[in-house]
């Protein structure tokens, strides 16, 4: 199949369905707390019951705004709301309220590893319920199915690119920042698995060279980064095949099965005629002054491209600027380190080596540990300060992220000072270089790299308390 995918062209497009971080839904005042007992988060107007009409939640608009700005869109200074016809049985009213033609934003783009990505719109919409199917083995053998409407009415952003992408990981570098946009604003939680982000694929192929799309494949039921692109991969392989064996790649809508790892037809693909989309009649058309829209744009706080171009102005490697603010908790952890004045260098040291493992480890996030931004700080102040070497700092982290500890009591009652008294390390280096004559005459015949083995000697000797800097010079002294 790789030699059949040199002859082809990949075209994606994707559209995300960003659940807003409202109190309350979008056009009813019931909550949209995830996790609640089914059914609990409803109200008249969710539940489309005769004669309720919908009132537009303010928040979910300036939410809309402010991802429209992050996103590089148009702000129109008009949008409308639109009844999406459907029939569904986890859509109460038989319809959704979405816009159609008059998006709240327009002709945006993002920057995604050097790789500029065309957002045609983002629009606002209210959620379906969800079905639960039981029974025997799931959702091929379930003997019935269950409504959950408290996802119902839940403010729905959704953003559309452009078919820019051009490969599986082009999509999931898309969706890494797209998420992590979302949630730097505060605008989403970002959560895949628990459906308040959500991912359809556009996907289709076209002889290479050739200027005209191919039939494209929605998959839907994506809800993690890896199984967007397992879900890529298959769907690539299995349109070049169609096209191979001389069939006709159809206009449908497939869902991913992850376990199977395989695209299956759900449906044709409907158009857009075929929702008879047409204005909704309870609510009015909505102006946004320009005075709003710069409003919510005083507010955009630092973005993370932004946030990675300055880490690495501090010399972070582009690496670990970028795994820092992946992890949005460690990011702004790392910020207040840095505004109390501590070292970038020896800080994102710590961060990406000992913290990091500990926080994989303990699957938990930085906040949920007891090391706070000062005692990280006072750590690293000891350490420039040879009060400790950094061996030392290295082996107590863990117990100031465990317990809360501060550094310096944790040095004092155990004793962990730095040795830097250069008589006390010239006797320790002394007595190791007599104890190892066999090595000593190696490294005098040229086996310079012995050096590091008389070193770890001393450390071990003074328990990793030993200046560094002196160990080595003083050991270069006596061996030369």
């Amino acid at each position: 199949m790789e030699d059949l995918r040199d002859k082809y062209e990949v075209v994606i497009g994707l559209e995300v369905h960003a659940q807003l971080k409202t109190k309350s839904k979008i056009f009813a005042p019931d909550g949209c707390e995830f996790g609640k007992e089914p059914n609990s988060e409803t109200s008249p107007i969710t539940l489309g019951m005769p004669g309720v009409l919908p009132v537009l939640n303010k928040e979910a608009v300036n939410m809309g705004i402010l991802t429209g700005l992050a996103l590089n869109c148009e702000i129109p200074e008009r949008c409308k709301f639109d009844r999406k016809q459907y029939f569904y049985p986890d859509l109460p009213k038989g319809y959704q309220i979405s816009q159609y033609d008059e998006p709240i934003c327009v002709n945006g783009y993002l920057n995604v590893k050097g790789k500029r990505i065309g957002i045609t719109r983002a629009h606002l919409e209210e959620d379906a319920g969800k079905l639960v199917h039981a029974g025997a083995d799931g959702l091929a053998g379930s003997s019935y199915s269950l409504v959950d409407l408290n996802r119902a009415g839940t403010p729905l952003l959704e953003i559309v690119s452009e078919p820019d992408m051009r490969s599986s990981e082009e999509a999931r570098n898309y969706m890494e920042e797209l998420r992590n946009i979302v949630r730097y604003i505060g605008v989403c939680d970002g959560n895949l698995e628990e459906g308040s982000m959500r991912c359809d694929a556009n996907i289709s192929i076209m002889p290479k060279g050739s200027k005209e799309f191919g039939t494209r494949a929605e998959i839907k039921n994506v809800n993690s980064f890896s199984a967007l692109q397992r879900a890529i991969e298959y769907e690539i392989d299995r349109q070049i095949e169609i096209v191979e064996e001389g069939g006709k790649v159809v206009q449908e809508t497939r869902l991913w099965d992850d376990n199977a790892r395989e695209t299956k037809s759900m449906r044709g693909k409907e158009d857009a005629h075929d929702y008879r989309y047409f204005p909704e009649p309870d609510l009015m058309p909505l102006k946004i002054s320009r005075e709003w829209v710069e409003e919510i744009r005083a507010k955009m706080p630092e973005l993370p491209q932004a946030k990675r171009e300055r880490y690495m102005s501090l010399g972070l490697s582009e690496y670990d600027a970028s795994v820092i603010v992946e992890q949005m908790g460690l990011a702004l952890f790392f910020d207040e380190v840095l505004k109390l004045g501590a070292s970038p260098k020896i800080a994102v040291n710590f961060i990406m080596g000992e913290i990091a493992a500990y926080l994989k480890e303990t699957k938990l996030e930085i906040n949920e540990t007891k090391l706070t931004p000062d005692n990280l700080v006072e750590l690293i102040s000891l350490i420039e300060k040879n009060t400790i070497s950094n061996n030392i700092g290295k082996q107590i982290i863990v117990d100031m992220m465990k317990d809360g500890s501060k550094a310096s009591e944790i040095v004092e009652k155990r004793g962990l000072s730095q040795i830097s008294d250069t008589g006390a390390i010239k006797e320790i280096a002394q007595k190791v270089c007599d104890a190892n004559p066999a090595q000593v005459t190696a490294y005098k015949n040229g086996k310079v790299q012995l050096l590091g083995f008389f070193v770890g000697q001393v450390m071990k000797e003074t328990k990793g308390r030993a200046n560094p800097k002196a160990v080595n010079e003083i050991l270069k002294e006596i061996l030369d």
